[in-house]
């Protein structure tokens, strides 16, 4: 698949700034892949539109990004890899120094493309990882976490989760697995072909009372591209806790996804990739033009799409 399928142009003042008053009060665009329908929606009004087990990625967003000075710059932590180590990227890169200490942070060894091993004292205490495309400041941090969030992990949010309130998921029947979210899920693609892209792992855990209420579901939900990774690949025999490299593209064979709840994704990126996979390359670059149309907001805190 050549990587240009990928692109489209989205307006800037359609890029969201800021998350909606109430969480729920986003819009909804609802596509059925049996007859082709299109619908729009206020996301309140989601259980109405779905049935079946509706799964959750729970994970919880770092405190991440550091600030460092002389040189002006930043850590951004991306993983825990052992009590008091992690992943991270740093900048200005070229200007930093292995054993160079900032505050809280060590540097220990950079690993190339301004990734870092680091070490950190304490627990992070940085502020919240926004998207670089998210330029104005976001009054509560808590809005870039999910209501359901539990397991610290990730370096940025689970998005199509944002828009629930405690009292909208009280009307589904929901089950929760984990990923935590690297920055690699959100790196556009720099090969010419999709398929030359490779995707660096991330962290998922299931418990097993979980995972056999998925796997026996009549019909599942996911909940964002990140549960569908973490549902794919447990469907292929994976253990319940691991790393997964699994890159979903067009083609791909779905084993235990029947709909999915996502949110607009940005051009080249794996995510548009795998709703492409999902709903169908074309039908989605018309989807997308129709929901540029109607103007909905577009990336982390803009609105969702509903595939059945």
């Amino acid at each position: 698949m050549d990587a240009r399928e990928l692109d489209y142009a989205l307006p800037p003042e359609l890029i969201a700034q800021h998350p909606v008053e109430r969480r729920d009060e986003s819009r909804l665009l609802v596509y059925s892949r049996g007859d082709g329908s299109v619908s729009h929606h206020a996301f309140g009004e989601l259980p109405s539109l779905v049935s079946g087990l509706a799964v959750v990625n729970d994970t919880r967003v770092v405190p991440a990004r550091i600030p460092i000075e002389r040189p002006r710059g930043e850590v951004l932590l991306l993983e825990q890899l052992e009590p008091g180590i992690w992943e991270a990227l740093a900048r200005p890169t070229r200007r930093l120094h292995a054993g160079t200490t900032y505050g809280a942070v060590e540097l220990l060894e950079h690993l190339g493309e301004g990734r870092w091993r680091v070490r950190l004292e304490g627990e992070p205490q940085g502020s919240t990882p926004l998207p670089p495309y998210i330029t104005e400041p976001l009054a509560d941090p808590a809005r870039y976490q999910t209501v359901y969030a539990h397991a610290s992990g990730s370096a940025a949010a689970p998005t199509a989760g944002l828009h629930f309130t405690p009292e909208l998921l009280a009307q589904l029947d929901v089950e929760r697995v984990t990923l935590h979210v690297g920055l690699d899920t959100f790196r556009p693609l720099q090969s010419e072909t999709v398929e030359e892209h490779r995707i660096h792992g991330e962290r998922y855990e299931v418990e097993p009372a979980a995972w056999e209420r998925i796997r026996a579901a009549p019909e599942v939900l996911a909940v964002g591209t990140t549960t569908v990774r973490v549902l794919e690949t447990l469907a292929r025999a994976a253990p319940l806790a691991g790393r997964t490299e699994l890159f979903v593209t067009p083609g791909f064979e779905f084993r235990r996804v029947d709909h999915l709840l996502t949110n607009f994704h940005l051009p080249r990126s794996t995510l548009l990739a795998l709703v492409m996979a999902f709903a169908g390359v074309e039908e989605v670059r018309r989807l997308y033009a129709l929901a540029i149309e109607e103007r909905y907001r577009f990336y982390s805190f803009g609105d969702a799409m509903l595939i059945l």
